[in-house]
């Protein structure tokens, strides 16, 4: 009999949720920097061990909603937690136990769902920091067990992943073999790019940023055309994001064609323009055409 479940991610901002399921699926299908709001929608993530199939569901990292954006992200943690099969409470090691984890800790220890704790970035810590924040998680009040885990290096994960097939209920594979992500490959390109301008442009406008691909072509074998807008929401966050004499934007475009490749398999053109659209974090119905939900 096969075992198949989703497993949700909760934790703060930036803990490593997206590098995590990227290393366990063993590619990129979650975008990953060190700003907050950078993963916005539920991303699933799959991995098949032979009669265990492993849905790990990315999440927006939990925050108080400040706009619309915000809010909907909130809404759709609760939503894919409530449609979970067990839930892993991530904690960054770097950062220690916070009062955002202890509240988490709340919100999953009053469901129903078994809870796994993860200490992740094992490998920034030295023996006895470690030690404090392993007995801190422990004493969170939530989940079965605790585990030291590294996303970046692999140290502690297959033990992690061995455990959490543990907890999946006997259930008919729901995604096919070789399958790694339910996401759209409009959306996983969009994405690319909104990394590559989040990280070279971190200081000033991560959360502004947004991207919307007008069109991908594949004009011949070998060769996808990708045509998209990058939103911001004025004209000064516009200027920073073109750069001067637009080497800012040459640099973005530069930097998301070689993931675009490694992500599509071919080569890439990529027709990059920034466009300004006021207040669009506010903008209920243009987050539903962006499929924010």
């Amino acid at each position: 009999m096969t075992r198949s479940g989703f497993v949700a991610l909760a934790g703060r901002p930036n803990v490593g949720k997206s590098t995590f399921v990227n290393a366990v699926v063993g590619e990129k299908v979650a975008i990953v920097s060190d700003r907050p709001q950078t993963t916005r929608r539920a991303i699933r993530g799959v991995r098949h061990d032979g009669d265990r199939e492993l849905v790990l569901v990315d999440l927006p990292g939990v925050q108080r909603p400040r706009d619309a954006l915000t809010a909907r992200m909130a809404r759709r943690v609760t939503h894919e937690l409530d449609g979970a099969d067990a839930a892993l409470l991530m904690l960054g090691g770097d950062q220690g136990v916070g009062p955002g984890d202890r509240f988490i800790a709340r919100e999953l220890a009053a469901g129903e769902l078994p809870v796994t704790i993860a200490v992740n970035k094992i490998d920034r810590l030295a023996r006895s920091a470690l030690l404090a924040t392993l007995t801190e998680a422990a004493e969170l009040g939530v989940g079965d067990e605790v585990f030291p885990i590294s996303a970046r290096t692999g140290d502690g994960v297959p033990e992690l992943l061995a455990h959490l097939a543990e907890l999946l209920p006997e259930a008919p594979f729901m995604y096919e073999a070789g399958a790694t992500s339910d996401q759209p490959r409009e959306q996983l390109v969009a994405e690319l790019i909104r990394e590559a301008a989040v990280r070279r442009t971190f200081r000033e406008l991560p959360h502004a940023v947004e991207v919307v691909v007008d069109e991908i072509e594949e004009p011949r074998e070998g060769l996808t055309r990708v045509r998209a807008l990058i939103w911001v929401e004025s004209e000064s966050q516009k200027g920073i994001l073109i750069g001067a004499r637009g080497r800012m934007v040459k640099a973005i475009g530069t930097a998301a064609r070689r993931e675009l490749e490694a992500a599509l398999g071919t080569a890439v053109h990529l027709d990059l323009s920034v466009r300004v659209r006021r207040d669009w974090r506010g903008d209920e119905a243009l987050l539903d055409r962006l499929g924010i939900e």
